[in-house]
């Protein structure tokens, strides 16, 4: 018999169960009847029952009735201002727990303006099939529901000539304490065929995009070059990139820069992790099987417009270009200029 799923009984079948204890049924022998769990209608003699006094299903209804308490207290997403105010910067790219936590910065006093991310979730995917679900839920960061598995052995890619690996970077990158450290990588678009530099930059997570003319070594130089270069020299002391082959003129791009370059070891994502993430936000943007040729310097600058003026909890929920503000007092010049 199909066991029902509701953890409490009916008030049909408390009648049986007051009728079956009496004829001298067991537990065990109603549950069948019943198609429930002999636990559900175990708890249910011993929860509903008046000391000392044999199950009656009016009494054992009552007394349920009494302990199911009052509803929960309303969602705050009820609320209408927080409700705009969670949809606007999901319009604009803020993930649930950013908009938490910049609510909480924004109104640290108020307890009625916090939201948990869980809350904003779950009333997020509560809403009905429609087209407002469908606008909120698009607007949310998707990732892969499993992790897709890389492959293991050797570096397949070929060797770069003349590499610094990451093993020789200064300590000082890893702290994230000195700005001027940068990671770089390439988006690439349908079919390998074009290409988009990345660099982020490890104390501000500030994101630069830069065009490149094709996928090659010669345009990723040139490309990083162009970016690069009106950052000023104290905040542009080295770059830390993957194994890939575009990255085979890294020692003309460090002598034009004045930057030291090094490599991640291969298959060590987690080594240029705050480049990896940034990717991730930026496929929103530029999703897959995209010809990311199309796009132009502009239209890039402003996709890490949006980037960098987007909360971040690294920050404490202040933006890249918060953060990056702070730093105009120690440098003349701003970073991503």
């Amino acid at each position: 018999m199909h066991t029902k799923s509701s953890r409490h009984l009916h008030a049909e079948e408390r009648e049986t169960v007051s009728l079956g204890l009496a004829r001298g049924h067991s537990l065990r022998m109603l549950a069948r009847l019943l198609g429930r769990s002999p636990s559900t209608v175990s708890r249910e003699g011993t929860r509903t029952v008046t000391r000392g006094r044999p199950y009656r299903a009016c009494t054992a209804h009552t007394i349920a009735a009494g302990r199911a308490g009052p509803p929960r207290r309303p969602r705050k997403l009820l609320n209408p201002w927080l409700w705009q105010y969670v949809r606007s910067h999901l319009g604009e790219g803020c993930s649930p727990e950013q908009i938490a936590g910049r609510l909480r910065r924004e109104s640290p006093a108020n307890r009625e303006r916090h939201l948990s991310t869980e809350t904003i979730y779950a009333a997020l995917y509560i809403l009905p099939r429609g087209a407002l679900r469908s606008e909120v839920l698009a607007a949310l960061r998707q990732g892969r529901k499993t992790r897709r598995p890389r492959v293991r052995g050797t570096d397949r890619r070929g060797q770069i000539p003349n590499r610094t690996l990451i093993v020789a970077r200064p300590a000082e990158v890893g702290t994230r304490t000195v700005p001027g450290h940068w990671e770089g990588d390439l988006i690439k678009g349908a079919r390998n065929r074009s290409a988009i530099g990345t660099l982020v930059e490890r104390t501000t997570r500030l994101v630069i995009l830069a065009q490149m003319n094709g996928t090659d070594a010669t345009s990723a130089r040139q490309g990083f070059t162009k970016k690069l270069r009106p950052v000023p020299a104290m905040l542009r002391k080295t770059l830390t990139d993957d194994r890939g082959k575009e990255m085979a003129e890294h020692a003309r791009l460090a002598e034009r820069l004045a930057i030291r370059i090094f490599f991640a070891d291969p298959h060590s994502p987690w080594q240029r992790g705050t480049n990896e993430n940034t990717t991730g936000f930026l496929r929103q943007d530029l999703p897959n099987g995209t010809d990311l040729s199309e796009y132009t310097q502009r239209e890039l600058n402003s996709i890490a417009h949006r980037l960098n003026t987007r909360p971040r909890k690294c920050l404490d929920f202040a933006t890249p270009l918060d953060v990056s503000a702070h730093l105009r007092h120690h440098s003349p010049v701003a970073l991503g200029t």
